[in-house]
Order: C-alpha cells, then sequence, then structure tokens
C-alpha cells in the first residue's frame, strides 16, 4: 500500500452548472441520495438514452425535523422522463434502500422492479399498503440479464439482512460495480458470504468505476462474524429475571433468528410487537429465511397468560422512533409495561443522529428499574457494513480504475477514499461528490459532468414534498418559544382601541403580568403611528406584530410566534 494521504472531493461542487447532453456511447451516473447521509440511497444510470434507477431509500428525520415521518430522494432530475426509466434494481430489503419505492412508483406505476425473492417480497407487501401492484423481476446472485441497454449481472453480498446483492453494469462506455451494502463475514448465519471470487473475476474483466459502501469506512480491521455475538446473546437470556424485550430492526432476519434460537434453548415463548415486525417476519418465515419451531411465536393474549420468565417479545423501535412501540413502552404509553427485573437488549447498531433518542430510551427503562442490554456493554450486535480492512482488500481485489464512494456521511465518504488512494488508486480519479453530482464514464474514463438538483423532499402525512425549511424553522419555534395571538378590538373611522387588548398564548411561559405591560407598549407604538400610518387592517395587523415581538425579544429574550388579529367596529 502507498502512505496514507487525505481525501478530498476532487473539486468544488456547489455552484457546478447542469451537466451537458450525454455524448453517444458514454454512461451518465447521478447519485441523488446517500452521499453525505445514512440512508435515502439512491443512484441513476443513463445510457444511450434510458435511464436505470439503483436503489431508492428513505432518510429518517431527525429532532430538529418535527412532524417529518421520512424523507426522500429528489425525483425532479428524472421526472420528465420517467418513461424512460428501464427498471429499478434493489440490493436488499433495507428502508433506506427501498422505502422511497412506492413514493418513485406513485408516478409511474409500472417501472418494473428488479430484486432478489426475499427483497421482493418486502417491497411488495410495502406497495401492497399504498394500493400499488408491482411489476417485478427476480433474480438471484450469478444472473445476468438485459434492461434496457445495460446489461446486469449479480452477486452475492453478505449483510444484515438476507438475499442482499451487488450489480455489475456492463455497457459501451464500461463496467460499473454498485455493491449495496454489504460486509465480508466469512461465517455468516445463512453461509452466503461475498461472492470475492465474482468479485475478482470483475477485476480481472476491468472495472472502470466502483461504487462502494462507506458506511463503516472510518472503523478499522475488519468486522466480527453475526456467529460470534451467540455467546452474549445466551448470556442475556440465562441471566435475565423476568421478561425480555428484543428491539432490532423490523428486516433484521439474521438477528431475529439469533434471538428465536435463544428463545428456544431456554424453554421462552416470542411474540412479535409491531406491524412491520410483523409483517417481516412472517414473509421471511414463509419464504424459508426464518426458521421458527412450532408453538415457539404466540399471539400476545397466549403470551400475557405466561409466566414473565417465559416471555420474549421482539418489537421495532431501535432508533428511537417516537411511534414505536420501544418507544412507547419507555413513556409508559404501550400496553406492554416495563418495569424492575425486565430486560431490555438493543439488538441493532446506532445510526448517526439518533443518538439523542436511544439514549433517552435507555435512561427511561433504566428508571423504571429494566436492565438495558446494548451494544456499549455487551457484544450483542455486530454491524453489516464492511470496515477499513475489507474495504482495502475489496480495492487489492479488484483494482478499479475510478472510485465513487457511497452511502455514507462526509467523514466515511472521506475515509474510504482515503484508503482507495492508499491501495494505490490514482487521487484524480476518486471521486467524493455530493448528491446530484454527475460523473460520466466515457470508454472506461470518469471524469465530473456537473450537478442537477438533489434536495430533501419532506413527507409530512400524506403530503410529498410540500413541507419546507420555513415551515420546520415555524414548527422548531413553535415548540421552543411557544405562540401568542393578540386580538385588537378598533373603531373603523378612528383607528382607535375600543376594548383592551387581549393575549391568548400557548407554549409562552414568563412571569405574571407581562400582559399589561405589553399592552401599554402596543398602545404607544399605535397613538405614535396613528398619523404616519394607514389605518388599513393589515398595516395594523403588522404593526402590532412587530411592536410586541421587539418588546419581547428585548425584554425578556424570547421570540414566540405572534399572530395578531384586528376586528374593525
Amino acid at each position: 500500500m502507498r502512505n496514507a494521504r487525505t481525501a478530498k472531493p476532487a473539486r468544488h461542487h456547489l455552484e457546478l452548472p447542469a451537466p451537458a447532453a450525454l455524448k453517444k456511447g458514454a454512461m451518465r451516473i447521478t447519485p441523488l441520495g446517500g452521499l453525505g447521509e445514512i440512508g435515502r440511497n439512491m443512484t441513476v444510470f443513463e445510457h444511450e438514452g434510458k435511464l436505470l434507477i439503483v436503489d431508492c431509500g428513505v432518510l429518517f428525520p431527525e429532532e430538529h425535523q418535527p412532524g417529518i415521518d421520512v424523507i426522500l430522494p429528489d425525483f425532479s432530475a428524472i421526472r420528465s422522463r420517467l418513461a424512460d426509466v428501464v427498471g429499478i434494481v434493489l440490493t436488499h430489503g433495507h428502508e433506506d434502500h427501498i422505502g422511497g419505492v412506492p413514493y418513485l412508483l406513485r408516478e409511474r406505476a409500472d417501472i418494473p422492479i428488479i430484486a432478489s425473492k426475499l427483497t421482493l417480497a418486502f417491497i411488495t407487501a410495502k406497495l401492497e399498503e399504498h394500493r400499488i401492484k408491482p411489476q417485478t423481476r427476480q433474480v438471484r446472485e450469478g444472473d445476468r440479464i438485459d434492461a434496457g441497454p445495460f446489461d446486469l449481472e449479480f452477486l452475492a453480498v453478505s449483510h444484515s439482512i438476507p438475499d442482499g446483492l451487488a450489480v455489475a453494469i456492463r455497457t459501451a462506455a464500461g463496467l460499473v460495480l454498485h455493491t449495496g451494502d454489504f460486509k465480508m463475514d466469512q461465517f455468516p448465519l445463512d453461509g452466503r458470504t461475498t461472492d470475492l471470487p465474482g468479485f475478482a473475476r470483475l477485476g480481472d474483466e476491468g472495472v472502470d468505476l466502483f461504487l462502494v459502501d462507506s458506511t463503516n469506512a472510518d472503523v478499522p480491521g475488519f468486522m466480527i462474524p453475526e456467529e460470534d455475538l451467540a455467546p452474549a446473546i445466551d448470556q442475556v437470556f440465562r441471566t435475565a429475571p423476568r421478561r425480555i424485550v428484543v428491539s432490532s430492526f423490523a428486516s433484521h432476519v439474521h438477528r431475529i433468528q439469533q434471538i428465536l434460537d435463544a428463545a428456544e434453548r431456554h424453554g421462552r415463548k416470542v411474540g412479535f410487537v409491531g406491524r412491520s415486525m410483523v409483517r417481516n417476519m412472517g414473509i421471511a418465515a414463509d419464504l424459508g429465511y426464518l426458521r421458527i419451531p412450532d408453538g415457539l411465536v404466540v399471539e400476545m393474549k397466549a403470551l400475557e397468560k405466561l409466566p414473565a420468565t417465559d416471555i420474549v417479545l421482539i418489537c421495532t423501535g431501535s432508533q428511537g422512533e417516537p411511534m414505536a412501540a420501544l418507544s412507547r413502552m419507555a413513556n409508559k404509553d404501550h400496553v406492554i409495561d416495563i418495569g424492575e427485573g425486565d430486560t431490555v437488549l438493543l439488538a441493532s447498531s446506532l445510526i448517526p443522529g439518533n443518538e439523542n433518542a436511544i439514549y433517552r430510551i435507555i435512561n427511561a427503562f433504566t428508571r423504571w428499574g429494566a436492565n438495558v442490554v446494548h451494544k456499549g456493554n455487551a457484544k450483542v450486535h455486530v454491524s453489516g457494513h464492511a470496515s477499513a480492512g475489507e474495504l482495502a482488500y475489496c480495492y487489492n481485489i479488484l483494482r478499479p480504475t475510478a472510485v465513487l464512494p457511497v452511502h455514507g456521511e462526509w467523514r466515511h465518504l472521506t475515509a474510504n477514499a482515503a484508503i482507495a488512494m492508499r491501495t494505490g488508486i490514482d487521487e484524480k480519479q476518486v471521486f467524493v461528490v455530493e448528491d446530484g453530482v454527475s460523473i460520466d464514464l466515457v470508454a472506461g474514463s470518469a471524469r465530473i459532468s456537473g450537478r442537477v438538483a438533489a434536495d430533501h423532499i419532506l413527507v409530512d402525512g400524506t403530503t410529498m414534498g410540500v413541507a419546507t425549511e420555513a415551515a420546520l424553522t415555524d414548527r422548531r419555534v413553535l415548540a421552543e418559544e411557544g405562540t401568542i395571538t393578540v386580538l385588537a378590538i378598533m373603531e373603523h373611522a378612528s383607528g382607535r382601541l375600543t376594548e383592551p387588548l387581549e393575549f391568548f398564548s400557548r407554549g409562552f411561559v414568563e412571569e405574571a403580568g407581562w400582559e399589561k405591560t405589553a399592552a401599554k407598549t402596543i398602545e404607544d407604538a399605535l397613538r405614535s403611528a396613528a398619523e404616519s400610518t394607514s389605518r388599513n387592517r393589515e398595516d395594523v395587523e403588522t404593526l402590532i406584530t412587530r411592536t410586541l415581538g421587539r418588546w419581547l425579544s428585548r425584554r425578556h429574550r424570547r421570540n414566540p410566534v405572534i399572530t395578531t388579529i384586528v376586528v374593525e367596529e
């Protein structure tokens, strides 16, 4: 390996123009999500007038985005060309890779979905909830198919969900390999390892551009095998004095299998809690990806009749989602009441941005007397993403000409780029870019060609893209400062107040009597402006709002949302 060098973006991308028309025979690669963030993964490939999409996921909101359900990739760059889309390749069934598909299919429902058996089952069930019947094409590792002008080959990859696939995309412009999410577990629970011989074969053929998972690029060494978690999980089951509540991703079939196996060994019955958990585990069991011994999983009503020492509950909410089962249990807002002697096992990773929500849950359960077991105090989770040693190994096998790190925050993308350069890849051919930046591949040579819109599209209830950052700012102000409504009844002819000003506040906390001083300040402002200001109702409302806002900011250092209503007599 070469000496370490600091990775940096090839150039500044914020002012890049829109890319020019694609040259004949070239392929354009445009990530619309997944760069600089954990989630919202989506990449568009263009060749010979056709588009291929790889993944279409969601990003989950953070605390500074109140009221937002999920965040989507920006479809605006392809909206006028949806008729040219030949397919959506889904690398695996996690929400950050499939969660945006229903929203894209709202705009064209017959786009073919190309994925493995389990992934297709998960996305089909999700689409049923949106009343969309998809066109699907099932593939497995080793398959090689055509999708329009794209020659697609699928390779097995190990991840924290079964049936993950990498996809090699061949066109006249060159060969691109997209790993999806992957790691190099040599002893996976399902015996399905990442296809390193296949990677080596592609390396011998010549990979012109390598899109590679960056999520754990800043973690040194190699990930431990999933099977190494069994002793720690068994220890939890052996020592728990009462109920065990396990929280995991609703798609983490491997981890759920480990929990089921431990429950069977220790004579406990299992109940699934949460709609997505029940749905996904039912699908996985029906398709043979999850082994559930007869009589192990029982309905909640039957579980309630058992002794606490015989109960295991498996639920959603491992990232502190406020409406998920685990958060509601922590807030004492769920039929399942967690208390003294219960054990809560958080069998999942901590996604960046969710730290505070997860620690609140840990603190709440600890307060109620439960023992909380998590990645920080026991070996009960291992990541599904390749760490630095595994990435270096892949670079040395593949020897790609150019690299586009994907799937990660900036620190992950940059760490991944540094590994690529240490293995000998030319710094100018390592592209650390932002969402929306296009890379053109021409006769095996890659270069940045421009930038398209790739904004965060906010889903708020049933609306998509309507909520704005300005609206979120108002929500944050409402949450932090409260709101005040001022009612002013005035004589139209004279502009004089005919009744004392009334104040209605919600969430605004201040010493008693503030309204009297505020009213005098507003009345003084109205008298001072009587000669120079229009008596137009809108102008008076604006004057009252501004006067009260300045007074509150100066006197009380508060900035609530103020609404003024003027009623003329």
